[in-house]
């Protein structure tokens, strides 16, 4: 499948959420096939992501729709990339450090003391990993790469404008959260996240969709996360 005429205007629509902090996931009762062709998707993109520090105009455009059901929850990413960095690895490598990428930071309590983060290349290589907080102001963390999220899906495709990726999380999979006190979302449950894309092309950038107003930890900040709430 091809991405449709109506991609662009999707591509460039703003939300006006993205100013308040707050963004609505979707629900859907359509089919989602996890094969990073968003031709199909039907739920508007947010964006264009920017600098994760300082909320300046990232050198390429990144696009990001998110959308649940009952079973999943279901996240799109639509990258320009003029310089693709990267390849396919084994599952859980580092390629945050190495290569193009997305990610997702959820803490489903909004506690900001432990959360998944889940990383994916343009190669479809993924990762994901449980963080928690190690220090009293949450500047020292630590990661477990022994956490799996079972029946994770993660597919990206690579376009002749950069690549797209699609994401499927079950929610059955976040159940095991340590300390987590997750509750399977239903409408008005509201989560703290966040989006993420490191560009490792013709110059580094880490980007978010929502830039954060500390420069102390980078992109782990949670108690900046945007809220996430699941409408239907």
């Amino acid at each position: 499948m091809k991405l449709r005429a109506v991609f662009p205007f999707l591509l460039f629509t703003f939300s006006a959420s993205i100013y308040s902090q707050t963004f609505s996931i979707q629900k859907t009762a359509e089919k989602i096939n996890i094969d990073g062709d968003l031709s199909d998707w039907k739920t508007p993109f947010l964006g264009p992501f920017v600098i994760h520090n300082s909320g300046e105009k990232a050198s390429q455009n990144t696009m990001v729709s998110l959308s649940w059901n009952d079973e999943n929850l279901y996240i799109a990413y639509h990258c320009n990339d003029s310089r693709i960095i990267g390849k396919s690895r084994n599952k859980d490598s580092e390629i945050y450090k190495t290569d193009d990428l997305v990610e997702i930071f959820i803490d489903p309590d909004g506690d900001g003391k432990n959360y998944v983060e889940i990383g994916v290349n343009a190669f479809s290589t993924n990762y994901d990993i449980l963080i928690k907080c190690i220090s009293p102001d949450c500047g020292g963390w630590k990661t477990s790469t022994q956490f799996n999220i079972s029946g994770l899906e993660a597919v990206s495709k690579i376009t002749s404008e950069g690549f797209c990726t699609e994401i499927k999380i079950p929610f059955s999979s976040l159940e095991n959260i340590e300390n987590g006190n997750f509750i399977k979302p239903k409408s008005g449950t509201k989560w703290r996240a966040n989006t993420f894309r490191i560009d490792y092309g013709n110059t580094t950038e880490y980007l978010a969709l929502q830039p954060y107003k500390s420069l102390k930890y980078g992109f782990h900040q949670p108690q900046e996360f945007p809220v996430f709430e699941f409408v239907e």
